[in-house]
């Protein structure tokens, strides 16, 4: 399983990778009030009522800390995490997390029929395998029940090369678990075609530089609408591989 994030994103007066390493364990959006998906992680708010209906209510009386934590069943190995759309880097979790895991395809946010432990993987993996979707949204979600500690429950941070000998590989450092690295996002604005997330969010992606990468992205992230810049990244994502096959 792994669980995406952007690293040198805002989050308060630090980084989340910063937050990550001060905090000793991963936080669900209801812990932290940020996400790289929608932002409705509150009693009411459409995250909380899938929620709702997806755990039979057995989060509605809890703490926000003892939400359950979002990532995927990574089914293709892909070296740069299951689920690209939410982070350039990823943790990758020890083998044992799968025991207190559910899964579900599609998307929790698509009120998915198809919900269960680890016996159901080999449906949802067959579901998404049809299904045949954009890179973005090519994934089995995961929920991980319990804390998820960074030093015990994590195999490997998994960051961008773009982060080396950057405040992001010094904070990754302070996690307690090994520090690996995958291939890299980069990619060209000047080639992005608009009608994938808009005329607007090309001149925004192409204000920021000739050439996109996760650190340049990240640092740009507290000037500009925060909707706007996830979909910069969606670019970088979807097009900007240095391995792809």
């Amino acid at each position: 399983m792994t669980v995406q994030f952007h690293p040198n994103w805002p989050h308060g007066a630090r980084t989340v990778i910063e937050s990550m390493a001060a905090d000793g364990v991963y936080r669900s959006q209801f812990a932290t009030g940020i996400s790289n998906g929608g932002l409705t992680a509150f009693r009411g708010g459409d995250r909380w009522e899938w929620e709702s209906r997806l755990f039979s209510g057995r989060y509605d009386d809890q703490p926000e800390l003892d939400r359950p934590i979002y990532g995927v069943w990574n089914r293709q190995r892909d070296v740069y995490g299951g689920a690209i759309r939410f982070g350039s880097s990823y943790l990758r979790l020890k083998p044992e997390a799968i025991e207190r895991a559910t899964f579900c395809f599609p998307d929790s946010a698509r009120d998915p029929a198809d919900v269960g432990d680890r016996r159901v993987l080999p449906h949802l993996c067959q579901l998404a395998d049809e299904a045949r979707l954009d890179d973005l949204d090519d994934y089995v979600e995961a929920h991980v029940h319990g804390a998820l500690s960074l030093a015990t429950d994590v195999e490997a941070v998994v960051l961008d090369p773009s982060f080396v000998s950057t405040p992001v590989e010094d904070a990754a450092r302070e996690l307690g678990c090994p520090i690996e690295y995958h291939p890299g996002f980069r990619a060209t604005p000047a080639t992005f075609d608009p009608a994938y997330r808009g005329p607007e969010i090309v001149d925004l992606a192409r204000s920021l530089g000739p050439e996109l990468t996760p650190d340049l992205l990240g640092r740009a992230a507290g000037a500009h609408p925060a909707q706007s810049i996830k979909y910069v990244w969606h670019y970088l994502a979807r097009y900007g591989r240095q391995l792809t096959s």
